[in-house]
């Protein structure tokens, strides 16, 4: 392995450096979210090591000083800039600006596309007060000044909700309904004529 790099000077053994320290935090990232244990921790004064089980934004993990952020930039810098200096012959100061132009390129992409990936997500909250005027069946009999469960298609989701009819009349199951009005987390519903 001394003899690959026998002929490099101290410039290049540090872009060689950058390039492998960068390459295997990257490689190791890459392995422990594809078998599913890259998880944060969070250490304690005591000791203790805990999940953080808080779900943060995509790009929180790609801001500029954070492990995955830094080891692309060292990557990069280390390959651009070893490609300039040994194979294009190019200069100390050139070699050293385009490995750095290059290194934030690649932080900058990579915030790019884990914008766009969290663009891609949303809650998946379903709002009861949406439900107005969503109609569906009566899931289970709603007794006479009583509560019951409908079935709706709601947001394209079939959910089942608490209800209760607006004049406080019995609805049989299987029987059609609308829904009026929402009363915390309790559907008002109608028969549908």
């Amino acid at each position: 392995m001394t003899t690959v790099f026998s002929d490099f000077n101290g410039l290049e053994m540090f872009f060689v450096a950058c390039a492998i320290i960068g390459g295997l935090f990257v490689l190791i990232k890459l392995v422990l979210q594809f078998i599913g244990s890259d998880a944060d921790t969070d250490v304690g004064v005591d000791g203790d090591i805990g999940i953080d089980a808080g779900h943060a934004d995509s790009d929180v993990g790609f801001r500029a000083l954070s492990l995955q952020g830094l080891s692309a930039f060292f990557m990069m810098f280390g390959l651009v800039g070893l490609a300039l200096y040994r194979q294009s012959q190019m200069g100390v100061v050139i070699s050293t600006v385009g490995a750095v132009v290059a290194g934030l390129a690649s932080v900058w992409v990579i915030g790019k596309i884990f914008q766009g990936a969290a663009r891609l997500q949303s809650s998946g909250t379903l709002h009861t007060a949406d439900a107005v005027g969503c109609s569906g069946t009566v899931y289970l009999t709603i007794p006479e000044r009583g509560t019951g469960r409908v079935s709706l298609n709601f947001k394209n989701h079939l959910r089942e909700f608490d209800a209760i009819e607006i004049n406080g009349a019995e609805v049989p199951t299987g029987t059609p309904v609308r829904v009026v009005q929402v009363r915390a987390s309790v559907l008002v519903v109608e028969k549908m004529k």
